[in-house]
């Protein structure tokens, strides 16, 4: 774990926003080098290992309509699992940047004859116009891509806020769906990470070596 340790908090207060978010570029860039630094062979034995644990998680036996994503900047990559999801009549499901809904994302379903392009950071994304929408709502499970982790089940995103605008209900209704579950490498997790109102908790971690469960998922 990164020897970076932070002071935990519900709110973050104006005049500490500032340094908080800075202390947040520095450990978000660290973690993207170290995520770029990963060999091909590397990747590809964290993606199997992954879908190791997920398996044994028994998250595919209690979930549905299940939401992932495309790896990108060296994510942990759960593109494998979507064949798997298919296999097992399950509804596998990518998020695209919504077209009029500023920074917040919806989520298509993904089948074997989906259309793809690319979103303006250059991510492959189901394709709008030819895709059909699920309600977020509806979904039971959302494999969610991360920065970084601790074991509060604090999240820190590459910094755009769409998860967390786009799963902002939860916060109120607390045990509403879908469940939500970050995807990273082991190294990624940290001792603590400051958190701000909007930030949305996760329920578990699943790494290429662990499951970490906050919560009943």
């Amino acid at each position: 774990m990164s020897n970076l340790s932070y002071h935990s908090s519900s709110s973050v207060s104006e005049q500490n926003h500032t340094t908080i978010q800075a202390d947040k570029k520095i450990l978000r860039t660290k973690i993207r080098q170290q995520r770029q630094a990963l060999t091909d062979l590397q990747q590809k034995k964290a993606s199997t290992n992954f879908c190791r644990q997920f398996k044994q998680s028994k998250l595919l036996l209690k979930h549905q309509h299940i939401a992932l994503y495309l790896g990108n900047d060296g994510e942990l990559n759960p593109q494998p699992l979507i064949k798997k999801l298919w296999k097992q009549k399950k509804h596998a499901y990518l998020p695209v940047i919504h077209p009029l809904h500023q920074n917040r994302l919806c989520f298509c379903l993904v089948t074997p004859k989906s259309k793809f392009s690319k979103n303006k950071f250059g991510i492959l994304e189901p394709d709008f116009k030819y895709s059909k929408v699920f309600p977020r709502k509806n979904l039971s499970l959302v494999l969610m891509p991360l920065v970084a982790f601790d074991n509060a089940g604090n999240r820190m995103g590459m910094g755009g806020g769409f998860y967390d605008r786009s799963f902002a209900y939860k916060a109120k209704l607390k045990h509403s769906r879908p469940k939500l579950i970050g995807l990273a490498h082991a190294f990624q997790e940290q001792e603590l990470l400051p958190i701000a109102k909007w930030d949305i908790p996760l329920d578990g971690v699943l790494t290429d070596l662990k499951f970490h469960q906050f919560k009943v998922v």
